[in-house]
């Protein structure tokens, strides 16, 4: 082990670990600000651990070496991600975050592969996604949605008496039809033991609002529905 020390290997072993380092603690910083899960200390440990490993692996086995280690860097950080994602009911949380660990995990790697260079550049473009991005973000959030330009799936909906289940939807059927809106299915769903809900699914990618609020129109004029709505989902 002694013979095989030297003051120029560690002092490169020592300056690419500070390098991944200082830009993991850069991309970390930005996360912990935003108070999320994985934040700084997380992003600085990802970025140092894969350096570590791909610069291990250059000095047993050169080029060889880092781009087996890469390799499985990749794939370990991959699950080290999917621990940070978390679903909250029909919401799921964490994924920018598991995406920045990514981020880091190559920050790290391309320093341990003595790319400095490219670490760098890596760095200011996760923190340009994570914080110049934001506000467009949020003003494509905000934007109203063009129902006549969005791809998406509608749904007609109408409460109806158990009783008059069939005739209600020969009508749902005719109406959406007779509007230039074919019907891909139709389901019951109970509401207690009295009522129940047909929903039609629609086969148009694309709707004028106006004629689907003519359709509703029409259904709740009849008395085999009590109330009728529409609602749409866009694809991603």
């Amino acid at each position: 082990m002694i013979e095989s020390f030297g003051l120029a290997d560690t002092l490169q072993t020592a300056f690419v670990l500070i390098v991944a380092f200082v830009l993991g603690t850069l991309i970390g910083a930005e996360r912990q600000y935003r108070q999320r899960n994985a934040g700084l200390r997380t992003n600085v440990l990802v970025a140092l651990g894969a350096a570590s490993f791909v610069h291990l692996g250059i000095e047993l086995n050169g080029h060889a070496g880092a781009v087996q280690v890469v390799a499985y860097v990749v794939s370990g950080v991959g699950f080290l991600g999917a621990g940070v994602i978390m679903r909250e009911g029909g919401e799921v949380r964490g994924l920018n975050t598991a995406a920045t660990l990514w981020g880091s995990a190559a920050v790290g790697a391309a320093c341990g592969a003595h790319a400095i260079g490219q670490a760098v550049v890596v760095t200011a473009l996760v923190l340009a996604g994570n914080t110049l991005l934001r506000p467009l973000v949020n003003a494509i959030n905000r934007a109203p949605l063009d129902e006549a330009a969005t791809e998406a799936s509608y749904e007609v909906r109408a409460v109806v008496k158990l009783a008059d289940v069939m005739a209600a939807r020969d009508l749902l059927v005719a109406t959406l039809e007779a509007a230039h809106y074919p019907v891909r299915d139709v389901s019951v769903e109970k509401h207690g033991t009295e009522d129940a809900e047909l929903v039609a699914e629609l086969v148009a990618n694309t709707i004028d609002t106006g004629e689907v609020e003519a359709v509703i129109a029409r259904l709740e004029a009849s008395d085999l529905v009590d109330e009728a709505s529409w609602t749409s989902a866009t694809s991603d």
